[in-house]
C-alpha cells in the first residue's frame, strides 16, 4: 500500500513542505508518480520519516541523518561501532552547547538580578547598559 503526501503527513505528523524538503535533500527517495501526477510514497516511507524525525529530535543534522539512513538501509556497510561514533560526536556537541547555554544563563541572570525593575525611564536601565557595555561578562 502506498500513501499520498497528505496521508504520509498525517501518519507521521510531519508537515507536507518538510516532506518535500526531505525529498529534495535526498533523505526520502523520490516516490513514483501516478498518472494523476500525485506522489505515491511506499509504505516503508512512514518508518523512514519517523526515523528522520526521531533523529532530528535528538539533534542530529541532516548530514548525520543521511549517513545514519544509509547505514540503516545497508546494515552490512558499517558496524555498530561506526554508529556509536556518530552518536558520541553528537553527545559531545550537545554537551558543548549545554556549557554555552549555562554561561549565557549565568550572565543574563546576573544582569537581570542587578536590575531593580522600577518604573524609571529605560534610559537608566541596567540591563540595557550591560548589553551596550564592552564587558566580557557575556562569555565572548
Amino acid at each position: 500500500m502506498s500513501h499520498k503526501i497528505g496521508e504520509l503527513s498525517k501518519l507521521t505528523g510531519c508537515n507536507i513542505e518538510t516532506l518535500r524538503y526531505y525529498e529534495r535533500e535526498g533523505l526520502l527517495p523520490p516516490p513514483p508518480r501516478g498518472n494523476n501526477g500525485y506522489r505515491y510514497y511506499p509504505k516503508d516511507s512512514v518508518s523512514r520519516v519517523n526515523f528522520i524525525l526521531h533523529a532530528k529530535g535528538l539533534g542530529f543534522s541532516l548530514t548525520d541523518i543521511a549517513e545514519l539512513l544509509s547505514i540503516q538501509v545497508d546494515k552490512h556497510s558499517a558496524t555498530c561501532g561506526d554508529v556509536k561514533v556518530i552518536a558520541e560526536h553528537k553527545l559531545a556537541t550537545i554537551a558543548r552547547k549545554i556549557r554555552e547555554l549555562e554561561k549565557m544563563y549565568q550572565a543574563l541572570e546576573k544582569v537581570a538580578a542587578a536590575c531593580d525593575g522600577s518604573s524609571a525611564s529605560a534610559e537608566h536601565c541596567s540591563i540595557l547598559q550591560a548589553l551596550a557595555s564592552d564587558e566580557t561578562a557575556w562569555g565572548r
